[in-house]
């Protein structure tokens, strides 16, 4: 199963330019994916700055003195800011990160602009088959975890925890963060986060019970003057599908 027939095609003709679809582009040389960016997944910047490794400074520098010759991550190592393994281990994961995004079903045009490079430089080429292959793994770890895909781009909202159940440091900073208004794209970047993990995450909170997306309002019911509805309260959607779901485990 492929995930997009264009990359593999690209792929095989060793081509050269930027993939673009809906959700984001990612760059080829030879064939290979050098880049990938999106606009549901933070970039190199925020996963550098906001993840406190690199000061913003340090990152525009970088910009501004390498981005015209394609050799921002090359400038960013030469310079001391960065060691190789650091640049290489967050670039990679910055490209498995948007390209899962960035290959999401779409049903709008997929274009290659053949010649197109990317201003951050190359670092480590990935095979387009790898990129494929792992985008098809956290798809279906994100079914696995809760199949649920509302909670991915809806705002979530903590829910009551119970006695003995506490997430880990890290899960604890996201419901912290979590507001009711921000979607989980916004926490990746907020936290200086991957934005799969986060998904990843959430669902798994989700699935713990311990955050939800806010509700709908209620509709209003209507009422005639021979048959009265009484109003009755929405049910709690996301508790149902968890009792469902064990139910269906002891089956």
């Amino acid at each position: 199963m492929s995930v997009s027939p264009m990359l593999v095609r690209l792929a095989a003709e060793k081509a050269t330019g930027a993939l673009l679809r809906d959700h984001g582009t990612l760059y080829l040389v030879d064939g290979r994916v050098v880049h990938a960016e999106s606009p549901a997944a933070p970039g190199m910047d925020v996963l550098l700055t906001a993840g406190g490794r690199l000061p913003r400074e340090g990152w525009d520098e970088a910009v501004d003195r390498a981005g015209a010759h394609r050799a921002v991550g090359r400038f960013l190592v030469d310079s001391g800011r960065l060691r190789d393994g650091e640049l290489e281990i967050c670039h990679l994961g910055a490209v498995f990160d948007a390209a899962f995004f960035a290959l999401s079903p779409t049903s709008g045009p997929t274009r290659f602009r053949y010649g197109v490079g990317h201003w951050f430089g190359t670092v480590r080429p990935v095979s387009a088959e790898a990129v494929e292959r792992e985008t098809l793994r956290r798809r279906e770890l994100l079914d696995a975890v809760w199949p649920y895909a509302s909670v991915d781009t809806a705002p979530v909202v903590p829910r009551p925890a119970v006695p003995g159940q506490g997430p880990g440091a890290r899960r604890r900073a996201l419901l912290a963060a979590a507001d009711g208004v921000r979607t989980p794209a916004d926490l990746a970047r907020l936290l200086g986060r991957p934005a799969f993990h986060t998904l990843l995450d959430v669902r798994r909170l989700a699935a713990a019970g311990l955050v939800e997306t806010p509700s709908d309002p209620a509709p209003v019911p209507s009422f005639t003057p021979f048959s009265p509805v009484p109003p009755v309260a929405d049910p709690d959607i996301a508790l149902l599908r968890r009792l469902r779901d064990a139910l269906e485990a002891h089956l």
